[in-house]
């Protein structure tokens, strides 16, 4: 959930399989190409008819149109993000036995030769990585519950195994070794049971201002929104990402309530011990997620948090943040 124009959400899958507890790597068919063909969604066209509809903004109309779709076609704006991605936390590789996937998800932006431009890149990396979902949608912040959505249903015909997703922006620095320690210590939890983790809003009012890119007009929703986490970044378990599918409702009515971890700072950082340096790497290293680094800063910080040689005497906790 991307908050610039053509930006890919990254989800790191971290699979739970007897194969993959073993050591073995998973089967090179997960990374096959696949093709789900649905009908076209077409415009509800009776959705013009809501009264003040014609004064809204055209990206807010656009989304009206649309919000009852689930499928979209599928088919084969922030390069250096990806790049700096596949080099340090999504890299695909093992941790304490067990692999992290990655998958980059995307509708489309542009027209014209941008638009084809773009898509010559996407199907570039794709060849190179086959690590890119593509659907033909418009890319924009009122589809991020679509592009969710959509990915839930690929996830479910394409890795039904997995226990555990992380959601992340591709502009958050993510502790991904260290979310694999927290996820394999939870108690009585393999991914089969109920997990939706991060910075928990709470009574969360819709933003009434159409200057900002948050503005929800009264047409779609009047009330405060339920407890969800910061979509910077989240984690689920495999089970509440399926409920989420099958029931295609908000968490709070599925009763799949979010939980509050203190490691993860999807409104970035706020340090008042002003000895401190937000980038020490001792610091990020007690950490999960921390929402808005650059990618020289996440490919830098990567390396620091790796080092063999770093020392940390302490593991900063939640009183320095």
């Amino acid at each position: 959930m991307v908050r610039v124009p053509l930006t890919l959400e990254t989800c790191v899958l971290i699979p739970l399989s007897e194969a993959e507890v073993s050591g073995s790597e998973p089967s090179h068919a997960a990374h096959e190409r696949v093709l789900m063909e649905w009908p076209k969604c077409e415009q509800n066209m009776s959705a013009a008819n809501i009264s003040g509809f014609s004064s809204l903004p055209a990206h807010i109309q656009q989304f009206i149109y649309y919000r009852h779709c689930r499928h979209f076609p599928i088919s084969p704006g922030n390069f250096d993000r990806r790049e700096v991605l596949r080099k340090t936390w999504a890299r695909e590789r093992q941790h304490n036995g067990l692999w992290i996937r990655r998958i980059f998800i995307s509708g489309t932006a542009g027209s014209g030769v941008e638009k084809v431009r773009l898509n010559e890149l996407l199907k570039a990396e794709q060849k190179e990585h086959r690590d890119i979902l593509q659907w033909d949608f418009d890319e924009s912040f009122f589809n991020l519950t679509l592009k969710q959505i959509l990915f839930f249903e690929w996830m479910k015909h394409r890795c039904p195994n997995v226990h555990f997703l992380l959601n992340g922006d591709d502009d958050v620095f993510a502790n991904t070794d260290g979310m694999v320690e927290y996820l394999t210590d939870l108690p009585g939890n393999n991914g089969s049971s109920h997990l939706y983790t991060g910075y928990v809003i709470y009574n969360a009012a819709p933003i009434r201002s159409s200057e900002s890119k948050y503005y929800i007009p009264n047409q779609i929703t009047a009330e405060l929104y339920p407890p969800y986490c910061g979509g910077g970044g989240y984690l689920l378990s495999g089970h509440t990402a399926m409920v989420i599918h099958n029931m295609s409702v908000s968490t709070e009515k599925a009763g799949l309530l979010p939980t509050v971890h203190m490691g993860v700072k999807t409104f970035g950082l706020t340090i008042y011990n002003l000895i401190l340096d937000q980038h020490e790497p001792c610091y990020m290293k007690g950490l999960l997620l921390v929402h808005r680094f650059l990618p020289a800063q996440i490919y830098l910080m990567w390396k620091k948090i790796n080092d063999p040689h770093l020392r940390c005497g302490v593991r900063f906790g939640e009183d320095n943040v």
